[in-house]
């Protein structure tokens, strides 16, 4: 009986060792031509070393973002309050985009009018206040001789030393530190004037370039859950303008009655009185009455009539504000409760001052929309 060959080939190669193939390259594809870099790796082990590596580097970059938010605490409110300002006006762009008109018209009609309204609220506030400067200034003789021929005024500087106090206040040291807190008050100016036009120039940039930064800001979500950020970002960002655009609008309304009053009973500087409610006004809740009691206490300066006369129209005012216009106006945009508004406005000025009033009602509605969007039907799907 022959034997059979046997059909394994045989190698040279001792046993349990394989020859390697040297690897071939691959071919590019399209895909190696929209990552001109390369395709990324598998990411690293997850070993304790690692582990605890990145979690000291993660401390560490948290406390140098710690102390960046810090210093630079002042420039990102200006950039919050442009950016605030562009989601603001960001309806208007749209409605003159319908319409026909490019962008960046659209942009420049827009920016024109803020600067308008910004103008005219410089305008009206800065010259009565150096008017009353002014007549400070030109009737102070006349005060220190009234007080002069006061028996009881004289009386009272015998017996205190005034006019010694005097002498000694009137040193080269007081008149140094006067002229100093001149030069910061003339700081202070210029400072608040940069702040502005600051805001003025970042708001312009915001709108013209709004869709280009939600674009890149959706592209860094993943492509997964992309659409649904999308449609919640667009639906909050929308409710966000149209209240901004609701409380514009009251503001002026408001600030318009307060004109015609101030017109119709004589009061002094009616412009600035109405840009001072108008102002007062965008703050919710509590602005109107802050508003009104200035102006109340003006009329009541000015003579006894004037100043019911002007308590009663504001309270009857602020009635037909808050029964009528304000939910006309703002039915389509936020629905916050009395409550929630309230406290919200509290904690915002509480944080941030004025600004965060102002933002307060938006942030409330856009953390409702989030709740109601995405975390209750989590919650109704366990």
């Amino acid at each position: 009986m022959s034997s059979v060959d046997d059909p394994t080939p045989t190698t040279d190669e001792p046993d349990g060792l394989v020859a390697e193939a040297e690897p071939v390259p691959k071919p590019r594809t399209a895909e190696d031509d929209e990552s001109p870099f390369g395709q990324p790796g598998r990411p690293f082990r997850r070993s304790p070393f690692l582990l605890g590596l990145f979690g000291g580097l993660g401390l560490v970059l948290a406390y140098a973002s710690y102390l960046a938010v810090r210093n630079a605490f002042s420039i990102l409110i200006l950039i919050f309050i442009a950016l605030f300002l562009a989601i603001g006006l960001n309806p208007a762009v749209v409605r003159l985009r319908k319409w026909g008109v490019p962008r960046g018209g659209a942009v420049t009609i827009v920016a024109l009018a803020l600067v308008l309204v910004l103008g005219g609220a410089i305008g009206a506030l800065v010259p009565p206040l150096v008017t009353q400067v002014g007549d400070f200034i030109a009737a102070a003789p006349g005060y220190i001789e009234t007080l002069q021929r006061n028996a009881t005024i004289n009386d009272l500087v015998g017996q205190f030393d005034l006019v010694e106090r005097a002498k000694s206040l009137a040193s080269p040291e007081t008149f140094s530190r006067a002229l100093g807190g001149v030069f910061g008050g003339a700081k202070l100016i210029f400072g608040t004037l940069f702040q502005v036009l600051t805001v003025l120039v970042l708001t312009i940039y915001f709108m013209a370039s709004f869709d280009k930064m939600k674009s890149a800001a959706y592209a860094l979500v993943p492509r997964s859950r992309r659409g649904r950020v999308q449609l919640l970002t667009d639906e909050i960002l929308a409710k966000v303008g149209a209240y901004i655009v609701g409380a514009l609008a009251i503001a002026v309304l408001a600030g318009i009655s307060a004109f015609v009053f101030a017109m119709i009973v004589g009061l002094a500087y009616p412009f600035a009185l109405a840009v001072v409610v108008a102002v007062c006004d965008l703050i919710p809740q509590i602005g109107a009455t802050i508003g009104a009691v200035i102006v109340t206490v003006v009329a009541f300066a000015d003579s006894l009539t004037i100043g019911i006369a002007a308590a009663v129209f504001f309270l009857v005012y602020q009635q037909v504000e808050n029964y009528l216009i304000y939910p006309k106006v703002m039915r389509k945009s936020v629905k916050v409760s009395d409550v929630a508004a309230i406290v919200a406005a509290l904690v915002g000025v509480g944080l941030f001052g004025v600004l965060g009033a102002l933002v307060a009602i938006p942030a409330v509605a856009a953390v409702q929309l989030i709740v109601r969007e995405v975390v209750m039907p989590r919650q109704e799907a366990r």
